[in-house]
Parts: structure tokens; sequence; C-alpha cells
């Protein structure tokens, strides 16, 4: 890649984002297995592949690249919808819904995410289709919410990884139900879940 000493160059930084969203609409629309460099270019309006390899190692660094694209598309969605809240109670649902709505609203990159994380295996990454380390820190990030609110006397006594892990899984696992349910009402299904976990995690009154 062309870069400069400060780093790569605006045509260059450009060129990289149109291959990434590109790829993110391949995946979403035909699947890993056919989400090959020649879709891509045809997808991208490029000449030739060799515009994708000038730009990426190859399929393993591009899938990593998007991977990357979309966690930090999404980090940037749920610290602007979490800033100011400053109770646990407040945290949690806002977590709750404002995961619910980036999903809705990035329906072909959570597709395109769910396609590799299904089908991408990097032999040079130990074979893992997804690095843990992500998975860690949403949970973490879910547990320390509920460790909040256990000190501020807003949540009952529980085991703060149990629930973090299973408040985690009930949004992991949206995209998969959007593919069997895609007329799923995602605002009743977010407040369900608000509900649902304010219920099992609320200290009992006074």
């Amino acid at each position: 890649m062309q870069v400069t000493p400060e780093g790569p160059t605006f045509t260059a930084t450009a060129r990289r984002a149109q291959i990434v969203a590109a790829t993110i609409d391949t995946l979403a629309e035909l699947g890993y297995g056919q989400t090959t460099f020649a879709r891509i270019a045809e997808r991208a309006g490029l000449s030739s592949t060799r515009l994708i390899s000038y730009h990426f190692a190859g399929k393993a660094e591009l899938m990593s690249t998007v991977v990357s694209e979309i966690y930090g598309t999404m980090g940037r969605f749920m610290g602007e919808r979490m800033a100011g809240r400053a109770d646990a109670r407040s945290l949690l649902r806002v977590y709750i819904t404002a995961l619910v709505e980036f999903i809705a609203g990035h329906q072909p990159q959570m597709q395109a995410l769910m396609s590799i994380f299904l089908n991408h295996h990097d032999p040079d990454d130990g074979g893992r289709s997804y690095d843990a380390g992500d998975d860690r820190d949403a949970i973490g990030h879910v547990e320390a919410i509920l460790r909040q609110g256990q000190a501020d006397g807003e949540f009952r006594d529980f085991d703060t990884f149990v629930m973090a892990a299973t408040i985690q899984r009930s949004l992991d696992g949206l995209p998969f139900l959007l593919q069997t349910r895609p007329g799923l009402d995602l605002d009743r299904y977010a407040r369900e879940l608000v509900t649902t976990f304010d219920l099992a995690t609320r200290a009992p009154a006074r």
C-alpha cells in the first residue's frame, strides 16, 4: 500500500473503505462462500482484483478488517447512546435498547459479521473464526454495569458473570432470529428484554 510518513494516503484510505463496504454488502447478500475477490471487485466497481490484493494481503486480512470496522462502528454508536448515564438500571436499559437499535439499523453489517463468524477460519490464528477477546469484552462490560448496580444497592445479589452472559447472549442471538423471523418487531423485542432483565436484577423493595 502506498503510504506517506504520516500513514496511508487519503486515496488509499478511501479505496480500502470502498473495498470493505463492498465486502460487507457481498457477504450480506451472497454469503461467505460466494464472497470472492472477483465479486467484491465487481460490486465495488474495480477494474481488477489486483486492486484488492494491493490493499489486503489476502482474504483473512480483509475479513479481519471487516470485523474491526463493524465493531468500531458499533462501539461508537453504543458510546454515544450510553453517554451521561450514571445509575446502573439506566445503563443496563440503554445498553439493551441501543444494541437492538444498532442491529436493526445495520442488518447488512450484522449479516456479514455472522457469515464471517460461522464460516471464516484463519489458519494463522489457530483456526478461530472470531476473536474471543471481543466476546469477553462485551460480557465484561455488562458485568461491570451489574457490579455497579449491586454496589449501589440497585440490584439484588446474583452471579454477575452468569447474568451478564445471559443478557449478552439474548442480544447476540438477535441477528440469527432475524434470519428466520425477518418481520420481528424489534422495538417490542427490546422492551421485553428490558423488562425481563430489570425484573431479574432489581433489588427487592424495602
